[in-house]
């Protein structure tokens, strides 16, 4: 298979090889063999962001467990396996997680060789853990491949390093939103570190930015607001964190990570509120008015 890239980069992972018993090296096994589990991080987005090692492991699977926002286009690496969907999206119907891991620990021993595909990377609020737990329970051997996490996509997308030297030394990554001991809705608000990146945010932006404020970040920091990291329609949009509530109509219902500090602000000499990679939506929000917006589509 090959899978070429917003750049024209093209990569190719070896053909699948005859089925062996499964191993740490990921290689697949057939019905009753050895139970093994590879947990694949697919990356954000578009199906390229895989790692090779990903891919590797995608093509001798047997089954195929996807999540919600892994690329369809991935398919194409495995249509030799049985794919079931088990994707979870916030405020939507979802796949319960302890039908995940009975569903795990079942075509595990069912088939020998199961992927676990994980959108972003797999150990990033992926609920991987839980996972690993029912694999360790019914003493199931597994490994975890890593990959790029939306975070990192978000960042390369507005070309601005989350970390800088002597200025932005620290990172925290936190859900924008978590659940209290009665299994209710709470907004998460932080300022622990000189950036802060908040994933599934997209719903909450103006509750976020008040509640930042009241952390006490300033009302004129640098924030920066990308949905669909990584696919060919990301949308990237800068505002001051007063104005962060006018992003909510731009990024409505699309999976959504909020950048707020140092890694926010714009790199010397790169023009602000516009990033131009090939077939991604372009922004420009107008400094002195950040309602004021133009999305146009780069040729």
């Amino acid at each position: 298979m090959s899978l070429i890239g917003e750049g024209g980069i093209t990569m190719r992972a070896p053909q699948p090889s005859t089925p062996v018993t499964a191993s740490s090296s990921g290689e697949v096994a057939g019905p009753g063999a050895q139970a093994f589990v590879s947990f694949v991080s697919a990356g954000p987005g578009a199906a390229d962001l895989i790692t090779v090692r990903g891919l590797q492991r995608l093509q001798r699977a047997r089954v195929v467990l996807f999540d919600a926002l892994t690329d369809p286009a991935l398919r194409e690496a495995a249509p030799q396996a049985h794919w079931i969907d088990v994707g979870k999206r916030g405020f939507c119907d979802s796949t319960r997680q302890t039908h995940i891991n009975a569903l795990l620990v079942q075509w595990a021993l069912k088939e020998g060789s199961v992927v676990r595909l994980k959108g972003g990377d797999a150990g990033i609020f992926g609920r991987l853990e839980e996972e690993i737990e029912a694999l360790a329970t019914a003493g199931i051997a597994y490994e975890v491949v890593p990959g790029v996490t939306a975070a990192l996509a978000a960042a390369a997308a507005a070309g601005r390093p989350l970390t800088r030297r002597g200025r932005g030394r620290s990172v925290a990554l936190t859900t924008a939103v978590a659940t209290d001991v009665h299994g209710q809705p709470i907004l998460r608000d932080s300022r622990s570190a000189d950036t802060e990146v908040f994933y599934m945010a997209g719903r909450q932006l103006a509750a976020l930015g008040r509640r930042l404020r009241q952390a006490g970040w300033p009302d004129d920091t640098a924030v920066l607001v990308v949905s669909r990291a990584g696919c060919a329609d990301q949308v990237v949009s800068e505002h001051r964190l007063q104005d962060l509530g006018a992003a909510a109509v731009m990024h409505s219902g699309r999976p959504t990570v909020v950048t707020v500090g140092m890694g926010a602000q714009a790199v010397p000499g790169r023009p602000t509120g516009s990033c131009n990679l090939p077939g991604q939506l372009e922004l420009s929000i107008i400094a002195d008015n950040p309602q004021a917006v133009s999305l146009t589509s780069p040729t």
